[in-house]
């Protein structure tokens, strides 16, 4: 389980595809996955529209990562940032 109180380490999103993701998910009610697919889904609409960059907390197998880029596609598991890089949803904390 989380610990929602640690500060996340600020990543440039160049560093992801060198990250290792876990398969288990984090823990989260359906509403609240509700809600992040939701808010992805939103900041891929503005980040495509207005080049908007989104701030995106998550979790990989060693600590709480952010990074602050644009979304450019939502699939059903997986966020895809610029030049393909790939966030699963399972291990996203937030999105502002």
């Amino acid at each position: 389980m989380q610990n929602t109180t640690l500060t996340p380490i600020l990543i440039e999103k160049e560093e992801i595809s060198n990250l290792t993701f876990p398969k288990n998910p984090i823990d989260k009610s359906t509403d609240d996955l509700k809600i992040l697919k939701h808010n992805l889904r939103r900041a891929m609409i503005l980040g495509n529209l207005h080049r908007t960059k989104s701030k995106i907390i998550f979790e990989d197998s060693e600590s709480l990562k952010e990074v602050r880029t644009t979304v450019w596609a939502v699939g059903d598991k997986n966020i895809v940032l610029k030049q393909g890089t790939i966030i699963p949803i399972n291990r996203i904390v937030s999105i502002r």
